[in-house]
């Protein structure tokens, strides 16, 4: 006996047409939870820009999905303002020195020299008296005056607390940085998830952001395939916290501020294929903390302006061990004319580097990437193996000599 799948269901949103109109994330954010309450489908957002004064935020099993190209989610210029009085932890309000701009429904994100990271909160103000506001989320951590705390109307333009089974597809997000403070990656990118797990991004372009592009924190099993992070002010991509088995496929992270592709904490068993990761303001690829158990295989690292791909420092309990590099090209990274394809720090054990070309294709007066492969000290047994390298210095293993050139 056989039943038929029950269909389901869709909503759609456009500027001048659709089940719902609207130019803001308002109306967003009213499909999604519409499509939630059925348990789930599909909200297809039409083309057009939207103004966000607060993330979208996903919901489990919704599907939301903008015409390819064509849907630009926009996120608003900040206010920002010193607080008033301390913001204790716990706290459910918040006092500004200057209130304008501030809004109830804003999206907003509070912290202090002693609380950025994840003890920076990021909530909606949900009602105001006068220069008081209240917060749908208790404040994370105390934020004080005497350590200069601040609350500014930043988020991320899509965010994800909590789920499972969310997909984001075809979205452009423009984050106009020029008019948003920074917030950290965290708490915050242009894309961000924490514990959403089997989360799919795909065909997505993150851009111009105050901060991270794609940000994923403590959440299992994300697929990001088809995307760009391009032109943000910190890290392009950044799985991190714990997030085990990523699938990161066919995107690109170009020009960002620090790095292409940070693995932070705990980054376990992923898989980072055919990714470019070129032109960002510090390392291509920059794996370190308890990051283990990863394949790179068949990405371009290119023309980054630190190394191509840095092991962070990590004493051996904490170093990221057997990770493998596989079929990259690696080439023309690094400034100042000391640049490295490949820089291994850290009490590092089992790395596998097997089949990539290292190079520096540029004329011989402006090539940088003078090292293929350094190796230092602290590095345990690794596995080179049918690696083409060309470089001054091939490879500067430093455990064998100390020799430093």
């Amino acid at each position: 006996m056989h039943s038929a799948m029950k269909e389901r269901p869709t909503i759609t949103v456009g500027l001048r047409s659709g089940d719902l109109v609207g130019a803001d994330h308002r109306a967003l954010q009213a499909a999604v939870d519409y499509i939630a309450g059925l348990g789930g489908g599909t909200v297809d957002i039409g083309p057009g820009e939207y103004l966000m004064r607060d993330s979208l935020h996903l919901r489990p099993f919704v599907t939301v999905r903008g015409a390819s190209g064509r849907t630009i989610l926009r996120k608003a210029r900040a206010a920002v303002s010193p607080l008033a009085l301390d913001g204790d932890f716990g706290e459910e309000q918040i006092t500004l020195v200057r209130p304008d701009g501030f809004r109830p429904g804003d999206g907003v994100a509070v912290w202090d020299n002693n609380s950025g990271g994840f003890h920076t909160t990021v909530a909606r103000l949900s009602g105001r008296n006068l220069h008081t506001f209240s917060l749908d989320r208790p404040l994370n951590a105390d934020c004080l005056v005497a350590n200069q705390a601040q609350a500014a109307t930043v988020f991320p333009v899509v965010s994800g607390y909590h789920l499972e089974g969310a997909r984001v597809e075809d979205l452009i997000i423009e984050g106009d940085k020029d008019e948003n403070v920074s917030l950290n990656g965290c708490r915050g990118a242009g894309i961000f998830l924490y514990r959403g797990f089997g989360t799919v991004i795909e065909n997505c372009t993150v851009r111009n952001y105050a901060g991270d592009g794609f940000s994923f924190q403590q959440s299992n099993d994300v697929v990001m395939r088809g995307c760009v992070s391009e032109d943000n002010a910190g890290l392009g991509i950044h799985p991190g916290s714990g997030s085990q088995r990523p699938v990161v496929r066919e995107c690109v992270a170009r020009r960002n501020g620090e790095d292409g592709l940070f693995l932070c904490w705990r980054v376990r068993h992923g898989l980072f294929e055919k990714n470019i990761l070129e032109n960002n303001g510090r390392f291509g690829i920059s794996i370190g903390h308890k990051d283990s158990d990863n394949l790179l295989r068949e990405n371009q690292v290119r023309s980054n302006r630190q190394a191509g791909v840095l092991f962070r420092n990590e004493p051996l309990g904490m170093a990221g061990h057997r990770n493998r590099l596989e079929n990259n090209v690696i080439e023309n990274n690094g400034a100042g004319g000391s640049g490295t394809g490949i820089h291994i720090r850290g009490a590092t054990l089992d790395l596998v580097f097997r089949n990539n070309l290292i190079r520096d294709t540029r004329a011989p007066e402006a090539r940088q990437q003078t090292v293929g492969i350094r190796i230092e000290e602290q590095v345990g047994p690794l596995t080179l193996e049918n690696n083409q390298i060309e470089a001054a210095t091939p490879i500067d293993d430093r455990r064998k000599t100390g020799r430093v050139p």
